[in-house]
């Protein structure tokens, strides 16, 4: 199709363009001098203009549309999923005010910094200010929406579709009332038991940076293709087809969380590495993007959880964690598993284990409602997060700090992506069980040392998939299934059981 190439040629310069606003956001979270932000948020207002003039100017609406009529003209069956995308995501910036593009992208800006100065001093009041724009900026931005959106979605839906697709409110409660059903009987059972905490021993920063250093390698870590850096919130982005950065924390008093922060976000890196982008018609087109965030965290949550968390993966790095810190604080590899899985629940989203993490989602998720279509005013967010953090958790947080203000998400105005998180469980939960139809135990695999077996398997069902379904269609495609939080639940019921089953004594 003559009409593809010159279209080709055009979404490669703005994906261009796009690449560079991610690489200054990688800056401003990593290296940037604090001083430094407002100017950063204009640069990036700056190139949020620029893009957005590219992704709604008439000459890329007659590209796209010089392609749609040659295809429908083809004799090619069916519709041409690219051009679908395109068209769709087309309609949707057209309807925004440029204006609000600028201002958007400036309040982003300006909420991380203020949000990373009230984290560290702990005073939501100057947060909120920036919190309450970012909110009205949003909800103008779902009200601008509303023409290209199918008719009944909620201003939370909207916002929510650039992460999920296709995701609803309605959906969102029938997946997630199991969760809220099931999880807090688990958590009493848990917190009943009279198992003594496993061990937690100091370990240096520099240590925890070698161990992340040795697991990333183990991994495939290509350091001609990736980069490693520490921010204040971890996370992976994807700076150019060969570009791949993510980013961990040291957290003190938890020695385990930067290795298991760099599995995660590694899972996430390996999911980019291997979307379809080689292909001609994937890259620079919508096919080679991400299926959803829903999708992306199954994968980061994989290899955290189904992998690093597993008592075959403790067994296999328990002599390397000793030899480490000179010594042996556990005694065996099941204690050393145990410390792995503290399954108590915490304050913070990024360290909670499995049992208690989609309970931290349910919350953030019902909160976003409230603020967007509740009429929930900020100053009492505090409060509701406490008074909800209790209801569901049975914890009370003593500070905004690991209440309110630990996530950046809100900061940045990103409403609408917490639920991927929780969806991230129940969709890794039903591919681990299609992978293990098709592989056998994934303990097995893992004692084996042949995670490459495993990384083959999802390159092989899942990551080409690219944008070419949503997440339900991909796991319906891959499983034979509806998604279903059942085998979520089926997974931590049996990892409780043996958690909390009688450990052998320690040999001297």
């Amino acid at each position: 199709m003559k009409a593809l190439q010159p279209l080709r040629d055009y979404l490669q310069q703005t994906r261009l363009l796009a690449s560079i606003s991610s690489t200054l956001y990688f800056d401003q979270n990593t290296v940037m001098p604090a001083a430094s932000a407002p100017w950063r948020g204009e640069q990036l207002a700056l190139l949020a203009a620029q893009l957005h003039q590219r992704q709604t100017s008439d000459e890329y609406s007659d590209l796209l549309e010089a392609a749609e009529s040659e295809a429908s003209e083809s004799e090619a069956s069916g519709p041409d999923r690219n051009l679908e995308l395109l068209r769709l995501e087309l309609d949707r910036r057209r309807c925004l005010d440029p204006d609000l593009v600028g201002a958007l992208t400036r309040a982003q800006s300006h909420g991380n910094a203020i949000w990373q100065e009230a984290r560290r001093t702990d005073t939501f009041v100057t947060f909120a200010p920036a919190l309450k724009q970012l909110i009205n900026l949003r909800l103008e931005q779902a009200s601008q929406l509303r023409p290209a959106e199918p008719p009944g979605r909620s201003a939370w839906e909207i916002l929510a579709q650039p992460f999920e697709p296709d995701i609803s409110k309605g959906r969102l409660e029938q997946l997630f009332a199991p969760l809220k059903r099931e999880l807090p009987p688990l958590l009493d059972q848990v917190m009943a038991s009279k198992q003594p905490a496993a061990a937690a021993p100091e370990l240096l920063p520099p240590l925890q940076d070698q161990l992340c250093s040795e697991l990333l390698s183990s991994w495939g870590y290509d350091p001609q293709r990736c980069h490693a850096s520490s921010s204040a919130h971890p996370f992976s982005c994807t700076l150019g087809p060969n570009d791949f950065r993510i980013t961990t924390r040291v957290v003190e008093g938890q020695p385990f969380s930067c290795f298991l922060a760099a599995a995660h976000e590694w899972g996430h890196s390996l999911y980019e590495q291997g979307l379809p982008r080689d292909r001609p018609q994937c890259f620079p087109w919508p096919l080679g993007d991400a299926t959803s965030m829903g999708v992306h965290e199954s994968q980061s949550l994989f290899w955290e959880c189904r992998v690093a968390r597993s008592q075959a993966f403790a067994a296999l790095w328990y002599p390397r964690f000793c030899q480490t810190l000179t010594q042996d604080p556990w005694g065996c590899s099941d204690e050393f598993w145990r410390a792995f899985n503290p399954m108590r629940p915490g304050y913070i989203r990024v360290e909670a284990d499995e049992l208690s993490y989609c309970l931290h989602i349910v919350l953030r998720y019902e909160l976003e409602l409230a603020l967007l279509e509740g009429g929930l005013p900020v100053e009492e967010l505090p409060q509701q997060w406490n008074q909800r953090f209790e209801q569901l958790l049975g914890l009370i947080p003593t500070s905004d700090r690991e209440g309110c203000l630990q996530d950046i998400h809100w900061a940045e105005g990103m409403f609408g992506y917490f639920p991927s998180y929780a969806l991230g469980h129940l969709i890794s939960a039903q591919l681990s069980e299609a992978m293990v139809a098709e592989l056998g135990p994934l303990h097995e695999r893992i004692a084996a040392g042949e995670e490459q077996l495993l990384r083959q398997w999802l390159g092989r069902y899942v990551w080409p998939l690219g944008r070419s379904v949503n997440a339900e269609q991909l796991v319906h495609q891959v499983s034979g299934a509806a998604l279903s939080a059942d085998p979520f639940l089926t997974y931590l019921r049996d990892k409780v059981e043996r958690l909390q089953a009688p450990q052998p004594a320690a040999v001297s």
